[in-house]
């Protein structure tokens, strides 16, 4: 069979599909034209971040007038470089995240990547290779898949930049932070992290772009840039799905 016609073959087993089961709204119940998509009510209510926002952790600015960062990384700047985010971590925010990281839904990896490849094009540009934050194995036993693996994977795929699913470990399985302030945050996931000693030479000299679903305070981006940094990394961006605001993420 010629290329054409697996094309052919695989245009019409999707339509198949789609009459048999019809996509619905990546968020709610609505029927969507494409699988992955958002129905046009869940695209309006979703807050996708775009300038103005801080130039180092990419949290977004209610007015431009703040200037080029925010408050807390002028009075705390972070390790890594730069982090964007594809959107806010708000009430509809979590009804893209909290299925994808809870719920048993690895297959919305596929839907949420395209807004990290948008919300990260500048960073995606410099990045020699991916790297997702792990999970310590306790938890991926009991959750059965990283979500942060899944996502680097389908952006490696959309970009074409490498992927290292295995660059960091780790080390000791912290507590939720959640409803930590930032300094219980920092406290948790100090020494938690390592580089995994067969990657260390990919890691020397590159410039990482780490990937995770959510950032708040940046404290695991920062601990995980720090052993990176260690590792001879040249640099550490942020790439996440989604950013909590300013009011949750710099609770004292």
């Amino acid at each position: 069979m010629g290329r054409f016609g697996l094309a052919l073959v695989t245009d019409l087993g999707r339509i198949a599909l789609d009459l048999l089961l019809p996509p619905h709204c990546a968020a709610c119940d609505e029927r969507v034209a494409t699988a992955g998509q958002l129905c046009a009510a869940c695209f309006a209510a979703t807050s996708f971040i775009a300038e103005p926002c801080c130039d180092r952790c990419g949290v977004a600015f209610a007015v431009a007038a703040l200037g080029p960062v925010c408050p807390a990384c002028e009075r705390y700047p972070p390790l890594f470089r730069q982090a964007r985010g594809g959107f806010t971590y708000d009430a509809q925010g979590r009804r893209l995240i909290l299925p994808f990281k809870h719920a048993d839904r690895p297959e919305l990896a596929r839907v949420l990547a395209p807004h990290l490849a948008r919300a990260g094009a500048d960073l995606l540009r410099r990045a020699n290779v991916l790297v997702p934050v792990p999970l310590h194995r306790r938890r991926l036993f009991s959750r059965r898949y990283n979500q942060a693996v899944l996502l680097a994977a389908e952006l490696g795929r959309l970009t074409g930049v490498p992927v290292l699913r295995d660059a960091l470990i780790r080390t000791k399985a912290t507590a939720s932070l959640g409803a930590k302030t930032v300094a219980e945050r920092e406290y948790e996931v100090e020494d938690a992290f390592a580089v995994r000693p067969i990657r260390e030479a990919w890691l020397s000299g590159s410039n990482v772009l780490l990937i995770d679903d959510v950032m708040t305070s940046g404290a695991t981006a920062n601990a995980c840039t720090a052993t990176l940094m260690a590792a001879n990394a040249l640099a550490v961006d942020v790439l996440v799905v989604a950013r909590v605001p300013p009011s949750r993420a710099w609770a004292d």
